[in-house]
């Protein structure tokens, strides 16, 4: 795995060839979170791009930015949170609490992909607006902005059903399945 907090500071073409490795980090997380990032990033632009058309451009795009500052370091903390998985699984077959362990690893993987669709929810939401109420010109970028959003949050919300598949007694992938289904229509 890369050094901790490295995602973010790597060229694309070198987090495409880490993403790319034979190793499981970054995985599946770190591109949602990554994705909702991108998302987001286009909201702050056809927002301020929007500014003598809406009144309150300034103040949505530092609402897409403060979304941005949230999601992009989930990139690198779900890489992280998958490093216990890892460790869990690598325990002999047989190791009294093995299962526990990799039960308990997997419930807190889940932490960051849940991070990841709350804040995907909220970027397709804002880019669904803009694509409504926004820049003319920068219709597409805002639709752009939604689907990537609506990507990375069904994306990382999958990654929560597929962690918390054996827990029956845990609600947080029904919770996150309600949330999904609030993605707007103009994010897919």
């Amino acid at each position: 795995m890369s050094e901790p907090n490295s995602y973010l500071d790597m060229p694309v073409g070198r987090f495409l060839e880490e993403l790319s490795a034979d190793r499981p980090d970054p995985g599946g997380g770190s591109a949602a979170a990554l994705a909702v990032a991108l998302a987001a990033g286009l909201c702050a632009m056809a927002a301020r791009l929007s500014a003598g058309r809406l009144a309150r451009a300034a103040e949505l795009a530092a609402e897409a930015r403060r979304l941005q500052a949230r999601v992009a370091p989930l990139a690198q903390a779900d890489a992280a949170g998958y490093q216990a998985v890892m460790e869990a699984r690598r325990l002999a077959p047989g190791t009294p609490g093995r299962a526990d362990k990799i039960t308990a690893a997997l419930s807190a993987a889940s932490a960051v992909p849940i991070q990841i669709v709350e804040t995907g929810v909220e970027v397709a939401g804002l880019a669904a607006r803009l694509a409504e109420e926004g820049n003319a010109n920068l219709r597409g970028d805002a639709e752009t902005a939604a689907l990537l959003a609506a990507a990375g949050a069904r994306a990382a919300g999958g990654l929560v059903a597929i962690n918390l598949a054996g827990a029956d007694a845990d609600d947080r992938s029904a919770q996150v399945a309600r949330l999904l289904r609030t993605l707007p229509p103009a994010a897919g």
